[in-house]
C-alpha cells in the first residue's frame, strides 16, 4: 500500500463528510496511521468516531489560534509518534456578516479573524510540527478558486486564499531547506460541506460549476482525498509550492458554456447556439 509505514496529522476535520475526511480516509486505505484534532468538546463528538472508523486512538485538542495548544500538540506528536510525514491543514473562517455583505463593508475585525484563522493557522502549525516532521515530509492545505478569482459572496474568504496560497510557495522554500519537507495545496471545486453552508447562493455556484466544468460534473471528496494523499505520498516527492486543481476543469474555463437562472436552471446553453 502506497502509506503503509507513514503517520500523519489531520487537523480541521468537521464531519465525514468534508474534504479533510476525504483525505483522511484516502491515506488510511493506503495504510496510513494517522491522528486528529478537535477545536472544542461540541467538536469532539463529531471526530471522535471518525477517528475511530479510521483505526486510531489519537486526538488531540487544538484551537489553531492558541499557542499553548500549539507547543502540546508537538510534544503529543513526539510522544505518540516520535515523528510523523505528513500533516493536513483543513481551517478555514470568516465571521458571517464577512461573506454577506459586500466586500468592501469588510470591517477591520473580519479581515483580522479571516486572516488569522484561515492563512496565519498554516504558518503556525508548520512552526509547530517542524520539530517532529520526517525528512522529506509533506505539508497539505486546501484552498479555493476564489483566491485567484472572483467568485460571487466568497469576499474576504478569496482574499484569505490568496494569502494562504502565497504563504505555501513562501513555506515550501523554508521547510525545503529546513528538512526537505514539501508544502502544497488542493484547490477543490465547490462541493457541499458544512464550510461551504456559509456561503451565499451555494446551489446556484455548485450548478454552474456542473455545467461548465470540461468533465460536466462536480467532484466528491473522494476524488480530492485521491489526489490528497498522492500529495502526501512519496509519489509526490518531486512536487512541492504548488496548488493542484481538482474541480473537473473549471478553472481553465474563460467562458461559461452555459447560463443558469437563480434556481439553477439551464437559460442558455452556448453548444446548442448556432
Amino acid at each position: 500500500m502506497i502509506m503503509k509505514g507513514k503517520k500523519g496529522l489531520i487537523v480541521g476535520i468537521a464531519n465525514n463528510k468534508s474534504i479533510a475526511y476525504g483525505i483522511a480516509k484516502a491515506c488510511a486505505d493506503q495504510g496510513a496511521e494517522l491522528a486528529f484534532t478537535f477545536l472544542n468538546e461540541q467538536l469532539k463528538k463529531r471526530v471522535d468516531p471518525i477517528a475511530q472508523e479510521l483505526g486510531s486512538d489519537k486526538v488531540y485538542e487544538l484551537d489553531v489560534n492558541n499557542d499553548e495548544h500549539l507547543e502540546q500538540l508537538t510534544k503529543s506528536i513526539e510522544k505518540d509518534f516520535g515523528e510523523i510525514d505528513f500533516v493536513v491543514h483543513s481551517v478555514a473562517f470568516a465571521p458571517r456578516d464577512a461573506l454577506s455583505k459586500p466586500f468592501l463593508q469588510t470591517t477591520r475585525g473580519a479581515f483580522d479573524i479571516a486572516m488569522q484563522t484561515s492563512v496565519y493557522s498554516l504558518i503556525a502549525l508548520t512552526r509547530a510540527v517542524m520539530p517532529v516532521m520526517s525528512e522529506g515530509g509533506s505539508v497539505l492545505t486546501l484552498t479555493y478558486l476564489g483566491g485567484p478569482k472572483y467568485i460571487p459572496h466568497y469576499n474576504v474568504m478569496g482574499v484569505a486564499k490568496a494569502a494562504l496560497e502565497s504563504s505555501v510557495r513562501y513555506l515550501a522554500v523554508d521547510c525545503a531547506r529546513e528538512k526537505d519537507v514539501r508544502v502544497n495545496a488542493i484547490s477543490a471545486g465547490p462541493i457541499k460541506t458544512l464550510a461551504a453552508s456559509g456561503i451565499g447562493d451555494f446551489r446556484m455556484i455548485l450548478k454552474w460549476n456542473e455545467l461548465n466544468a470540461p468533465l460536466r460534473k462536480n467532484v466528491t471528496t473522494s476524488e480530492v482525498g485521491n489526489s490528497g494523499m498522492y500529495l502526501l505520498s512519496d509519489l509526490s516527492s518531486g512536487v512541492t509550492g504548488e496548488v493542484h486543481y481538482v474541480d473537473a476543469g473549471y478553472n481553465i474555463m474563460g467562458m461559461g458554456m452555459d447560463e443558469v437562472d437563480e434556481d439553477g436552471h439551464t437559460i442558455l446553453n452556448w453548444d446548442k447556439q448556432k
